[in-house]
């Protein structure tokens, strides 16, 4: 099995992650909210950090989730995403191991379909540790 990365410092609820979200873009920022909001109420166990400046929710210290906000969508993404079960097809990307779905505010989610890659990706890093 491969070594799961791990980020030192990570905390139960950053306020810096509050202020990133507040300061980007109105209809994104409230994406990324929406979203990273479901990331912290996975579990007592869900911690929290600023990463390469975007906010990421591990379990302990291990990530499995992260928000981003770009020009013109957000992104949810997994650390592991490449080893999801993903049968909507809706995790984009070529990586080794990271994947993300792009969100538009324009253009309404899948929210059961993501609320199940979460509880996924979550599951997943919790079975690892």
């Amino acid at each position: 099995m491969d070594e799961i990365l791990r980020f030192s410092g990570t905390l139960a609820w950053d306020a810096e992650i509050d202020q990133w979200i507040a300061d980007q873009d109105h209809d994104l920022g409230l994406i990324a909210l929406e979203w990273f909001s479901q990331l912290r109420e996975r579990g007592d166990d869900v911690r929290e950090l600023m990463h390469d400046t975007h906010p990421v929710a591990c379990v302990d210290d291990a990530p499995f989730a992260y928000v981003n906000v770009f020009t013109s969508h957000a992104n949810l993404g997994s650390f592991l995403g490449a080893e999801l079960d993903d049968p909507a097809g809706l995790l984009e990307g070529t990586g080794k191991r990271m994947r993300h779905v792009k969100l538009r505010h324009d253009v309404e989610p899948e929210r059961q379909l993501l609320a199940e890659l979460i509880e996924a990706a979550y599951a997943d890093i919790k079975t690892r540790l």
